[in-house]
């Protein structure tokens, strides 16, 4: 694939009945210690990408974009696994290469596997159609971004072992898997359960997979989850064991740890602890560290400092796989540049917490460690009370499991299930002395005939060793599938028109942000009201925050445009390129340019015009240009005066923060201040500043105007190809060339 080629979801849908995934198993960062990049040298990254892009403060470093070492997750959960393609290629190129795809709701209640490729609720459902075209798609984005990227779904329910042979034969490279996730939140008879867990365990560990368990849910629904740090121990503990004696590596063993609370509490007294206790007593383990998404509301602002905070955890510790949660999680099915913001959230703070370690330490002595010794002690009887008690069975059963009392207390809230009863009860038997299974990855008894290398030889391989014997289904329900969902927005691709997505193709939504000044009941029908005078349809809040009772309610309001844009219909101006930096020397030495700056008016800002033209930040000064700098709040009379007294090329006005459109009368002045003395002619005027557009300093009668991202490249290389081409036009008068505007 080409960067700016879009990528074929009609060309990824054919022939995948022929399709192979080309590896298996999961793939961890290569980790490149001391690495340098740009200006900075780190201590925790890993090999760089060969195509990316970087966080947005990047270009302030040479546009570097270096990656953390440990693995990053973007969750993918739009509904319509075809739109999700398009997603996961933006998240690679934003640095994830974990795809945790999120199943559809309630497909772990399903009893066997599903095909095609229907529209899901709540997540995508997962197929073998879905597999393997998402699989397919990874194989280019990979190559595309230079690293292996892992995909990821779920192991649960009654139908994991039939989930699990289908990770396997189609390269699933992790997944999630704990018995006692489905024990306790779906209810699934407790023998069925573990043993549907042993033969999953026993494939995923054929395939090399890698295993996150579920412990982390009793936090998020525990009444009070902070309390349940002692249960989360021990949860991880039954399922590292489990694991093991199935033949799991343990180095493919990631326990999911999730912060159990988060700020207004006292979040790094709490969560702190738990992350050193857990890190301990599980240090052979992985760590794949969640953001808790029990405190995530509508407000995306708090979701994101949640994150960074969580991030800090994972320093202050230890992560092999840094997940992430969209910060829109709690008012829409994840948004497309959310996905991406959660990205880089985890990106940005392990960036910015590179090697914290080597400065500080946690304290041995004083309320950490108490709480960390306490916290084990607390695990440790629990595990024993479990044993005296007769086993997990009898525990689950006296309600011991996401109790919001910490051990030993107990509120009697917890999550009690009958052994007895529950999804696929008497439904395990035991094999026959006789059994035999030809499959090569097995879990169990298995008397296999003599003369046999592998059980599968004799019938002469089975699924996993020869791919060719699967029986691929295509699409079953001929309305819901992947081929009319995209006949629907056939006409808009072929056309090439535009329409605003957040979600899936063609959805037209967009997101409005309007504060009211009145109480919230008042401002949010308000607000259903203007959006629809916008014209737009299926209008929503998602966010309403009060900013003070009386005094105003800030909102977000989500609504569908019924149109589409034409993009050959689009007056887009032409992009002029830069001249190279050796041309812009050149052309100064040949003929000496002086300048005026200054940031004019009432402003103080300084900074802006300084790394404009200081010769340190890549200014004017480094091409040459001889630069006489005025300094803050000078008035543009001061400025004109001086341009004339040394016979200046051009003048620089910055005005970076400006009310009542006081940058705009300062441009204009600035202008017809020059026509007044007859000097329009002769100087090249360029405003600037963070509310300046190119656009709007020209209709002020300026020659140009640079606003957020402005380098002093680009103004040297607008002043140099200016110059030149007056001398060659004759210098035409700008009195009447140009108007106001304004």
């Amino acid at each position: 694939m080409q960067p700016n080629e879009k990528l074929n979801i009609e060309e990824i849908l054919s022939d995948l009945e022929q399709y192979r995934p080309r590896r298996r198993g999961w793939s961890w960062r290569k980790p490149v210690p001391n690495q340098t990049a740009g200006p900075f040298t780190y201590k925790q990254t890993s090999e760089p990408l060969q195509q990316s892009i970087p966080l947005p403060a990047g270009k302030y470093f040479g546009g570097i974009d270096p990656q953390p070492d440990c693995v990053i997750t973007s969750e993918i959960a739009s509904g319509r696994f075809e739109d999700d393609l398009r997603r996961m290629r933006m998240a690679a190129w934003h640095g994830a290469d974990h795809i945790m795809v999120i199943r559809t709701a309630g497909q772990s209640h399903f009893d066997g596997l599903i095909e095609g490729t229907p529209e899901g609720v709540g997540g995508v459902p997962i197929t073998r159609k879905q597999l393997r075209a998402t699989r397919k798609a990874l194989d280019l984005i990979e190559d595309e971004v230079g690293r292996p990227i892992n995909l990821h779904s779920y192991v649960s329910g009654v139908a994991g072992p039939e989930i699990a042979v289908l990770f396997a034969e189609e390269g699933v490279n992790g997944a999630h898997q704990d018995p006692q996730y489905n024990v306790l939140y779906r209810n699934v008879n407790m023998l069925r359960s573990f043993v549907d867990a042993a033969v999953a365990k026993g494939l995923m560990s054929y395939a090399d997979m890698a295993q996150i368990d579920g412990a982390h849910n009793a936090n998020a629904t525990a009444r009070e989850g902070w309390k349940v740090m002692p249960e989360l121990l021990v949860q991880h503990a039954i399922n590292c064991a489990y694991s093991v004696a199935v033949g799991m590596k343990k180095s493919n063993i990631c326990l999911s740890t999730v912060p159990p609370t988060a700020s207004p509490g006292p979040a790094l007294r709490y969560d702190l602890p738990y992350a050193v206790a857990l890190r301990e007593l599980f240090k052979d383990y992985r760590m794949r560290a969640q953001m808790n998404t029990r405190y995530i509301d509508s407000d995306t602002r708090e979701a994101i400092v949640t994150h960074a905070l969580n991030v800090l955890i994972s320093r202050l510790t230890s992560a092999d796989i840094q997940s992430t949660i969209t910060p829109d999680e709690g008012r829409n099915v994840p948004w497309h540049y959310n996905s991406i913001s959660a990205v880089n959230t985890a990106k940005q703070a392990l960036l910015a917490l590179d090697g914290i370690l080597d400065m500080v330490e946690l304290k041995q002595e004083g309320p950490l460690r108490e709480r960390v010794r306490e916290l084990k002690e607390r695990a440790i009887l629990f595990m024993e009370e479990i044993l005296e008690v007769g086993g997990y069975f009898a525990a689950v059963s006296q309600g011991f499991f996401v109790d919001s009392g910490q051990y030993p207390e107990r509120n009697g809230d917890g999550i009690a299930r009958d052994p007895r009863g529950g999804v696929g009860a008497d439904t395990v038997v035991p094999r026959d002395p006789d059994y035999f299974a030809p499959v090569c990855a097995h879990f169990g008894y298995n008397r296999v005939p003599e003369g046999l290398t592998s059980p599968c030889d004799a019938l002469g391989g089975c699924t996993l060793c020869h791919p060719e014997k699967i029986a691929y289904v295509d699409e079953l329900d001929p309305e819901d599938n992947v081929t009319k969902r995209l006949e629907a927005t056939q006409g808009l691709r072929e056309a090439g028109l535009l329409v605003p997505e957040v979600e899936w193709s063609g959805d037209g939504w967009i997101n409005v942000q309007v504060f009211f000044p009145t109480d919230v009941r008042t401002a949010e029908a308000a607000a259903l009201e203007m959006a629809k005078r916008f014209g737009l349809t299926d209008c929503e809040v998602i966010h309403r925050q009060v900013m003070q009772p009386a005094e105003g309610t800030y909102l977000e309001v989500k609504g569908r445009v019924p149109f589409a844009i034409d993009p050959s219909q689009l007056v887009i101006p032409e992009e002029v390129p830069l001249l190279s930096e050796d041309i812009i020397r050149q052309e100064v030495a040949k003929r000496p340019m002086k300048v005026v700056a200054a940031t004019v008016g009432e402003d103080e800002h300084s900074v802006g015009m300084r790394e404009i033209i200081d010769i340190k930040h890549g200014g004017l000064e480094g091409f040459g240009i001889q630069c006489f700098y005025l300094g803050t709040s000078v008035p543009v009379q001061k400025v004109i005066d001086a341009a004339i007294e040394i016979d200046a090329d051009a003048i620089l006005i910055s005005t970076i923060i400006t009310h009542a459109d006081v940058h705009r009368s300062n441009m204009r002045r600035l202008h017809e201040l020059c026509v007044e003395k007859g000097v329009r002619h002769k100087l090249l005027l360029v405003g600037g500043g963070t509310q300046v557009t190119n656009e709007i300093a020209v209709e002020c009668g300026l020659d140009a105007g640079f606003g957020r991202g402005t380098k002093g490249h680009h103004v040297a290389s607008f002043l140099v190809r200016e110059r030149y081409k007056r001398a060659q036009e004759g210098a035409p008068n700008h009195v009447t060339d140009r108007g106001t505007g304004c």
